[in-house]
């Protein structure tokens, strides 16, 4: 019986190296839960709790390898139905795979218990989402927007909590984030979707918005200008509707990939909606921390669709002969099967440590909001701490997202290689998993615009303390001390190139801002690589092969950085050429 945690030593390994401890005492409030007499299965300490996490894992890991992965290849094939009432059908396969999520309790993932939640951290979540995303990548998009009810949960009134949280615990109703729309798309400070109040104080909404993911879901958190005459992003609000005759779909997007995941385009037609919190924060505040926990979730699904392709490849170049032997003992076959499983591995070092570092920031919030912490002494450090991690955490969640997805096309596109003319065949998965990936470099935000947020992370402070924080670390290993010490001389030639660029101005910083991130995500990894190394012989090798490979890449991206070269944008006519006539 397949089981998608337990025949994932990577991921069983993290979760022992990781501190889950930590993350455990704060996330259950110093075990409060369990002196509850309500409450009978909340952990009664750390080593509890992180033996509760290996539980919840092992039922999701079983739920993917049996139930979703055999189905993902014929809801891939047959999709889901738009009636003519403006309502979806889900495939049957579909929604039975989230009524098993649900009998398992798995669909309140990170609510307290308070509303019929697990109370996981966003760690063990991320580490759900790549399961079920390489079981099968388009029900990720259901599974992975439980970050709606924590939406819900974080910044919404007791009234609307009590009324929809334990609904989505139960697993009876999906959700949806509704933000773009036709001319807003990254640019969501233009949204032009109104909320307009009656004169008792009730709202509607009246507009269209357009690429939402599973849109015909039951619960929708909308964006809406409900200031006319703001018309940047201090106009906007965020509003909770409820599926009904008001809201219709008007279209399910034909798409190259993830075709068991609804992307919609909704009409609301004066349907009636809630106020989450308060006006005028819609944006700046809710959208934000929506997105920013949407991204991690982007990178662990890019995880799954990654470990997926690279297991199809490893296994068929073992099987398939060629040449007197088997394709894996072709040098250049060789290589590239081994590269995709040190980069997946490096991904997700990434991954979870943003992951991990995003519960530090949001528990240490939560202590200080509750007024749990009454000390003055400890009261200043944590929020000395809130502000430090606010912004590792303003550089890490968007080059994390960058670096996972990317990945994630790139083994993708490599395992189709090893398959060769089968994998460009629909008789094999491959080229569904490249179809797949390809859209976790767009949605929750283009790379090119993580990119934009990450390098402000790199050249404003942050990379540089983390860094020094990572390099802290001594090791008594030979070989680990040596590439420690190249890793601290990469991050000093970064440092050179990051100062060049601060000289040159903001256009200069963006258009020699992946060169940059990339430096830095290698310089990050590399350190948690080495973490990882002190308890396992062969993450020793992993991380000595990532780190030798990459530190050529970061002496070529800062050295073409100080080139000065800006004819992207002092050339762009010339280069790019006129615009080409319509045919």
């Amino acid at each position: 019986m397949p089981n998608f945690f337990l025949d994932n030593t990577d991921i069983q390994f993290l979760v022992e190296h990781l501190d889950l401890a930590e993350i455990a005492r704060e996330q259950e409030d110093g075990f409060a839960d369990a002196k509850t007499a309500q409450i009978d299965y909340a952990p009664v300490d750390e080593a509890d709790a992180i033996d509760n996490y290996r539980r919840i894992l092992e039922i999701v890991g079983g739920i993917a390898g049996n139930t979703i992965a055999p189905r993902a290849e014929q809801v891939d094939r047959e999709g889901h139905k738009l009636n003519e009432d403006g309502t979806v059908t889900l495939h049957p396969l579909v929604r039975d795979n989230i009524r098993r999520l649900a009998q398992a309790d798995l669909m309140g993932f990170t609510l307290p218990r308070a509303y019929g939640g697990l109370n996981c951290p966003s760690i063990v979540y991320a580490m759900a989402i790549e399961m079920v995303s390489r079981a099968d990548a388009s029900l990720m998009n259901i599974f992975g927007l439980q970050g709606i009810a924590e939406t819900i949960y974080a910044f919404s009134n007791d009234e609307i909590r009590a009324e929809y949280l334990p609904r989505f615990a139960r697993g009876e109703v999906t959700g949806a984030m509704a933000l773009t729309e036709p001319d807003a798309g990254s640019d969501l400070q233009a949204v032009r979707l109104r909320a307009l109040q009656d004169e008792n104080g009730n709202w509607v909404l009246r507009g269209v918005k357009r690429f939402i993911t599973n849109g015909c879901g039951d619960v929708l958190l909308t964006l809406a200008r409900s200031e006319p005459e703001i018309t940047d992003g201090r106009g906007l609000s965020l509003f909770i509707s409820e599926r009904n005759e008001r809201i219709k779909v008007r279209h399910l997007e034909s798409k190259l990939g993830i075709h068991g995941s609804p992307t919609c385009e909704l009409v609301y037609d004066d349907a009636p909606a809630k106020l989450i919190g308060e006006r005028q924060r819609g944006l700046i505040t809710y959208t934000m921390a929506l997105m920013n926990g949407a991204r991690v979730g982007i990178a662990a699904q890019a995880l799954g669709i990654a470990e997926a392709a690279y297991r199809l490849a490893r296994d068929y170049a073992h099987a398939r002969k060629q040449f007197g032997g088997p394709i894996e003992r072709l040098p250049a076959v060789a290589e590239m099967v081994t590269d995709m499983k040190v980069t997946i591995e490096a991904a997700r070092a990434l991954t979870y440590e943003t992951s991990r570092t995003c519960d530090l920031e949001n528990n240490n919030l939560r202590a200080l909001e509750t007024g749990r912490v009454t000390d003055k002494v400890e009261r200043k450090r944590r929020k000395e701490r809130a502000r430090t991690l606010k912004r590792l955490n303003g550089m890490l969640t968007p080059m994390s997202k960058y670096y996972a997805s990317e990945m994630c096309v790139q083994v993708a596109n490599t395992a189709l290689q090893v398959l060769g003319g089968s994998g460009y065949m629909t008789d094999y998965p491959a080229e569904r998993h490249l179809r797949d990936a390809r859209i976790t470099t767009i949605y929750e935000g283009t790379s090119q615009l993580q990119i934009v947020a990450a390098v402000r992370g790199v050249c404003s402070g942050p990379f540089e303390r983390y860094a020094s924080e990572l390099e802290e670390t001594g090791y008594a290993d030979e070989l680990l001390a040596e590439l420690k010490l190249k890793l601290t001389e990469a991050k000093s030639t970064l440092l050179k190139a990051v100062a060049y660029v601060k000289e040159r101005g903001n256009d200069y910083m963006d258009l020699s801002g992946r060169r940059l991130v990339d430096s830095a995500a290698a310089i990050i990894i590399g350190h948690l690589l080495l973490s990882q190394a002190t308890k396992s012989e062969r993450k020793k090798r992993v991380a000595r092969r990532f780190i030798d490979l990459e530190l050529p890449k970061i002496r070529m991206n800062c050295e073409l950085v100080c080139s000065g070269d800006a004819a992207p944008l002092e050339e762009y006519e010339l280069l790019a050429g006129p615009v080409p006539a319509n045919q």
